[in-house]
């Protein structure tokens, strides 16, 4: 067999061949070929010994002989096992420390630290930008309520100082608000009560209220702004004598005593009937009518009304329906257009019943219950006011503020009807009411003998306590 392997020409290899190595010996030509023939010169030709040749490859002399040019397997060995033997140690040091953490303190795991000047830096960066926008806002606030003619010299209000939950200490005339940080609120304190509010009895009555829908945070800048508005909003108080020729005072009254009984019909809320009546008085204010469209009018301004305070207002049809088909469709929606196109489509007034909201809940505050007659019986004094034309000359928040005070004296004649909670809400002291509670109180008498019973009706049933029925036994003109 020796002798038939040194006849070939193929030499055994000495080391595995690769499959790089194959092709560099294929393009040599020192590969044999991959099925070499099993006979040469007519002799049986064995395949050569590969085993021998493994055994030969295991040997360190002959492998460092032939693949120098590798590199050493040690040379990898020494870089990536101490890369992951430190890594590993690592992991195992972090871990440890953090279990360790975890047992003894009760504290979050540790984080990556800042140094101290880089978080001082980055809080005084964050109250930096917070005190420009709160600066841009109390400007933007003050402009919007000089733009409206409101003159404030009360300072912040309740609402700024919950801005990014800081308390303003100081203003100054450049409009530059210090800020004090949100933890020296309890030393000092100085938003705990309302503008103007003190230690005189007056109750903070937004206070208490946790319903969104009382608007506790900005009831008392609403109100300060319809204070304003109801100044330029309010008709003129001699366009009878000035304009209407064909109507008068008895006609006008005549109309909202019958408009009162179709809001009691259609269950229309006290809202709508007094924007009805105002739209009707500024209507007639700047324009002359007949006494045959009167009641065309005063249906066309219930239906703006409706549309403007109801959540379903009603149709035009019900409206020509309630005036015996007197009036057509056709010319409810031109007087309409005609009635908006002169107020401008401005339908929001500060009427007398916006205005006895919240005079009620200031007379209610000293109260432990809510007192449902207080309630019912200012409502029905001032509704008795929409009868008249007289009372046109006076304001609707003096109106509702003398219903409270003259409702608080018929239920309760122990006390004075007038405190301190109240002027300062209602902004009216008591001899500013004298002339209207007096005139008020002779309406409650009916000392005229006025005819008109639709209000007196409505409020006599006993779902409003009979409220029509109650009266002082001592006059309210010793109270000034």
């Amino acid at each position: 067999m020796s002798q038939e392997n040194k006849g070939t020409e193929f030499e055994e290899p000495t080391v595995r061949i690769t499959r790089g190595r194959a092709k560099t010996l294929g393009h040599s030509g020192a590969l044999p070929p991959l099925h070499p023939s099993s006979t040469q010169d007519g002799k049986r030709v064995l395949h050569p010994n590969f085993k021998r040749a493994a055994s030969v490859e295991n040997k360190p002399s002959i492998s460092a002989a032939v693949c120098h040019q590798h590199k050493k397997r040690a040379v990898l060995e020494d870089v990536t096992n101490l890369i992951c033997k430190n890594s590993y140690t690592k992991c195992n040091q972090v871990q440890n420390k953090t279990r360790s953490m975890k047992r003894n303190a009760k504290v979050a795991p540790a984080v990556l630290g800042e140094k101290p000047e880089v978080k001082k830096e980055r809080k005084e960066n964050v109250i930096n930008v917070i005190k420009i926008k709160v600066e841009k806002k109390i400007s933007l606030a003050e402009n919007t309520v000089v733009h409206m003619g409101i003159q404030s010299n009360k300072g912040i209000s309740i609402t700024e100082c919950r801005v990014a939950n800081l308390v303003p200490v100081k203003q100054n005339r450049s409009k530059h608000v210090e800020l004090q940080n949100v933890s020296q609120i309890e030393k000092n304190k100085p938003c705990q009560k309302q503008d103007g509010s003190n230690d005189q009895g007056i109750t903070d009555i937004d206070a208490k209220h946790k319903d969104p829908l009382m608007c506790s945070l900005y009831a008392p800048d609403i109100y300060r702004i319809m204070s304003a508005m109801e100044l330029g909003r309010r008709p003129s108080v001699d366009y009878m004598e000035k304009l209407q020729r064909d109507i008068t005072y008895g006609m006008r009254g005549i109309l909202i005593d019958w408009l009162v009984e179709v809001s009691e019909e259609y269950r229309l809320v006290p809202d709508t009937l007094y924007l009805t009546v105002n739209l009707i008085d500024c209507f007639l204010a700047g324009n002359y009518i007949e006494k045959q469209k009167l009641q065309l009018l005063g249906v066309t301004c219930m239906l703006i009304a409706s549309k403007y305070e109801e959540i379903c207002a009603l149709h035009v049809e019900e409206f020509c329906f309630i005036t015996d088909n007197t009036y057509a469709k056709d010319e409810v929606v031109k007087m309409e257009s005609r009635v908006l196109n002169f107020l401008g489509f401005q339908l929001s007034a500060p009427t007398t019943k916006k205005f006895l909201r919240r005079f009620i809940q200031a007379a209610q505050a000293s109260y432990n219950v809510p007192s449902v007659e207080l309630e019912f019986l200012a409502n029905y004094l001032a509704e008795l006011t929409l009868l008249e034309y007289s009372f046109l000359k006076f304001l609707p928040s003096l109106i509702a503020a003398s219903a409270v005070f003259l409702a608080r004296w018929t239920l309760d004649q122990s006390d004075h009807p007038w405190n301190p909670t109240l002027e300062h809400y209602t902004s009216y002291k008591v001899q500013e009411l004298k002339t209207t509670v007096l005139a008020l109180q002779d309406l409650q008498l009916n000392t005229i003998g006025c005819t008109l019973s639709a209000i007196r009706e409505k409020y006599r049933q006993t779902k409003f306590k009979s409220v029509a029925i109650l009266s002082s036994s001592k006059s309210v003109q010793s109270l000034f």
